[in-house]
């Protein structure tokens, strides 16, 4: 019985020493270095030339570089256990590495063309790239009412445009698809003007009393809203955090005065038990 509660109490040190290593700024800083490294590894295997001389070398520090993520997240996993496949992001680094693991030939060899997926890994490394990620998950809902409200906006400016202007223009807004395309190439200001508006100016001189309202809404109005919800989230998210770090370290000082109040307690209860003994022994010599 001994014997096994010694293998067990050697197994959550091993696992906690290896939790330690791996949250340590230092690792971390490896991780990422290795990650940009394997970045720029795959970016020169798409270069004919360098393939061609160094191939060897580059996919010999693919492999490499996959055997070392792969320990590091079977590390993860046997320092964290159950915690790690509650981690969204422990999950994502699991199924990235695994496809890296796809083999060359075969069915599935389409998968390794995804490979280039260890790069995201850096987001999940790195913790304010990870809190933008998680603020633009986190304001997805929040971007419903905005996207039905673009469509609304699209789908009339199109309907009107269509009927205003298809029989000048017909190649952009000849249908209501081709008008939701060029409308949306408008939003981004790509080539507006010249290609769409102005050659409907010199039918229409008051055309840009409708395009110019569409341009102002559509790319200054509700783009900046779309923003305006990132930002709000990711304020939000960075709020919970710090009032989740300010929360631990408040329960954590309590705990130690807790803990130091109790040992006062038990020091001043010996104490009284000196001073009793004390007293009993005057008496007794008395």
């Amino acid at each position: 019985m001994q014997e096994v509660m010694t293998s067990a109490d050697a197994g959550d040190s091993l696992r906690a020493r290896a939790a330690r290593l791996i949250l340590t700024a230092r690792f971390q800083k490896v991780v990422i270095g290795l990650i940009i490294l394997n970045a720029i590894a795959l970016g020169l295997e798409t270069s004919a030339s360098i393939t061609a001389q160094w191939g060897w070398l580059l996919h010999a520090l693919d492999t490499t570089l996959l055997v070392v993520f792969s320990a590091e997240v079977a590390l993860r996993i046997y320092a964290f256990r159950g915690r790690f496949f509650r981690d969204p992001w422990g999950l994502f680094d699991l199924v990235v590495v695994a496809i890296a693991w796809v083999p060359a030939s075969g069915p599935l060899s389409v998968l390794r063309a995804l490979r280039v997926l260890r790069v995201l890994r850096l987001i999940s490394a790195v913790p304010s790239m990870r809190l933008v990620v998680e603020a633009m998950l986190a304001a997805l809902p929040g971007m419903g009412s905005i996207v039905l409200l673009m469509g609304l906006l699209f789908y009339v400016f199109a309907v009107m445009a269509t009927k205003l202007y298809g029989a000048i223009l017909p190649e952009r807004f000849g249908t209501l698809g081709s008008a939701l395309y060029t409308l949306f190439q408008m939003m981004t200001l790509e080539s507006w003007s010249e290609a769409n508006v102005r050659p409907i100016l010199e039918v229409q001189p008051l055309a840009w009393m409708f395009f110019v309202p569409f341009i102002l809404i559509a790319t200054f109005v509700v783009l900046n809203l779309f923003i305006g919800v990132i930002v709000d989230s990711i304020q939000t998210l960075r709020a919970q955090r710090e009032s989740a770090d300010v929360a631990a370290t408040q329960a954590a000082a309590d705990a130690v005065r807790s803990e130091a109040h109790a040992d006062s307690q038990v020091l001043l209860a010996e104490i009284r038990a000196l001073r009793a003994e004390m007293a009993e022994l005057r008496a007794t010599r008395r």
